[in-house]
């Protein structure tokens, strides 16, 4: 049998906890949290009794006389009324009253997410029904219907799903992605660093037969066979989002970078900045299209490059490498291009006057690199082997070469790729006289901060939009993920905490409506000190 208990804990706070007894043993089941106060405790146990009822009903709770004294003091030192609720009851009202917890609110969270939301402009949309649904989505990620019981439970007044829909539709007829959009650029450009930004691309997959004109069936890393749409996404070298866009399902990812870097800068008016994106995006017409419209690259270059690259350091060096070595040198922009490098010691020096045909090359040698990529290879072959063995299925298998003879192993392939474990290549424009080898490098390393808001916005703000038909709905949810994504990431990078970390800390935190005879009063909550600095760091107010 379940029940609630409190329990004292070693810090003077009382725990409360749903509990259930098994083979003559108490279980926890849930700790709710712990309180301060007597109204603390009492929101604490009804929360309990409501995770027991699945939250079909809500329980009045009655105060003890202490409590009551306690309840009196907060509504004479911080009287709070609700919209249509009575005058604040005096003391002696109160204290001589039953007094019971007939609702509460998480408005605590709810200001928060509310202040991060104005102070990245997003106000600007006087759309309260968009915020709702931007913010509801970072407190749990579910559907637009859903939405509704999100915002109940946090105590907000929520619109009928109809109403929903409807501002999602004028998401898209009044442009909100471009002015979300606008807002972020302007914060981003003063508290952040915009001269260099990071682009990577996903793709979300739809639980539907058939394709239409955006959903299609394209190349997945997956192997799905489920229609998809292909997104992309810039974002500043902190992570915080500047840009999305929404590919048909069969477009190549290369395809997608010229564009959406094109879009940001046409809608900004920027001449000057430094583009980061990883091998996926590095084909000749990217590059080439990058250069052409002023602008600067790094991108991650494929190891199989390697060898005509580091052709100059292999005639004169061999394969030896030291830990932490940086090679810089050029790189053909197209394959048919044929370079010479190794009359000379010294590698060449890129120049767009001078290698005409040529990127610059920045190859660097890891030991830990190596190390890992050298189990990654022992295992392949040891794939590979039992392959030809027949001690394993048929697959697409590396190091494997077919014959009329029969299946054997490819050993010219294998030691060559012994060869070049440990390194890693770096494609630019950037003259080394601008940006040395080393910041090339420490550039392409803060790749993981889109890759980190791609996982977030696929896993904590659920950006597939599984079953939505028509493209507007889609473009319309990929606007309020951006919106939340915005700011998910302003609250994580004032406080240095995760967004589930941020949540956990401040949804418990409950105001108490309290009614004693015809009088209901609101009752702030007692705020813990580790909440209170997230409310200073997010609202900007000290002492918030």
């Amino acid at each position: 049998m379940a029940f609630v208990r409190k329990v004292r804990t070693g810090s003077g706070a009382t725990a409360v906890q749903v509990v259930q007894k098994r083979h003559g043993k108490l279980e926890i089941i849930q700790h709710v949290g712990s309180g301060h106060s007597p109204v603390e405790v009492a929101l604490l146990v009804q929360r309990g009794r409501e995770i027991l009822q699945g939250e079909q009903e809500a329980l009045d709770l009655r105060v003890d006389p202490v409590a009551d004294t306690v309840v009196a003091r907060a509504a004479e030192q911080q009287p709070a009324l609700l919209p249509g609720s009575s005058p604040p009851a005096p003391a002696s009202s109160l204290n001589a009253q039953g007094v019971q917890v007939v609702g509460t609110s998480s408005d605590v969270l709810w200001s928060t997410l509310r202040a991060a939301y104005a102070r990245l402009g997003f106000g600007i949309l006087a759309d309260e029904v968009f915020e709702q649904v931007v913010l509801a989505r970072l407190v749990e990620p579910t559907s637009k219907r859903d939405t509704v019981r999100v915002l109940k439970g946090l105590g907000v007044d929520p619109p009928h799903h109809t109403t929903i829909y409807r501002h999602l539709r004028q998401a898209q007829d009044q442009d909100y992605r471009d002015r979300v959009a606008e807002q972020c650029f302007a914060h981003a450009s003063t508290s952040g660093d915009i001269s260099l930004v990071l682009y990577d691309v996903t793709t979300l997959y739809f639980e539907a037969k058939n394709e239409d004109e955006l959903r299609k069936v394209g190349y997945s890393k997956e192997r799905r066979v489920d229609p998809q749409i292909v997104v992309g996404l810039l974002v500043d070298r902190e992570g915080f989002p500047l840009e999305i866009g929404c590919f048909e399902g069969n477009h190549a990812e290369t395809r997608t970078i010229v564009p959406l870097i094109k879009q940001f800068q046409a809608r900004h008016n920027l001449a000057d900045m430094v583009v980061v994106a990883d091998a996926g995006m590095l084909s000749a017409t990217n590059l080439t299209a990058l250069d052409e419209a002023g602008l600067r690259f790094i991108v991650g270059s494929r190891v199989t490059k390697a060898p005509a690259d580091l052709a100059n350091h292999f005639h004169w060096h061999g394969d030896a490498f030291t830990d932490g070595q940086l090679i810089d040198t050029i790189t053909p922009r197209h394959g048919n291009t044929k370079t010479d490098t190794k009359r000379r010691r010294r590698e060449p020096v890129w120049d767009p006057k001078k290698y005409p045909g040529h990127w610059r090359a920045v190859w660097a040698y890891s030991r830990k690199r190596a190390t890992r990529d050298g189990h990654t290879l022992t295992a392949q072959e040891n794939r590979a082997r039992a392959v030809i063995d027949g001690d394993a299925a048929v697959k697409s298998t590396r190091f494997v070469k077919t014959t009329a003879a029969g299946r054997t192993l490819d050993e010219a392939s294998l030691e060559r790729a012994r060869r070049l474990v440990g390194l890693k290549g770096y494609v630019t424009n950037i003259p080394a006289d601008i940006m040395p080898p080393a910041e090339v490098l420490s550039s392409y390393h803060d790749l993981w901060h889109v890759e980190q808001s791609f996982r977030m916005s696929k896993t904590d703000l659920q950006a597939r939009p599984m079953f939505h038909r028509q493209r507007d709905a889609i473009e319309a949810h990929l606007t309020v993920v951006f919106a939340a994504l915005a700011v998910a990431r302003f609250m994580q990078n004032a406080t240095g905490q995760s967004l589930k970390k941020i949540i956990t800390t401040l949804r418990p935190i409950q105001s108490a409506l309290l009614r004693a005879g015809s009088h209901t009063q609101l009752i702030p909550p007692h705020i813990p000190q580790n909440a209170a600095l997230i409310l200073d760091q997010i609202t900007g107010k000290p002492g918030h």
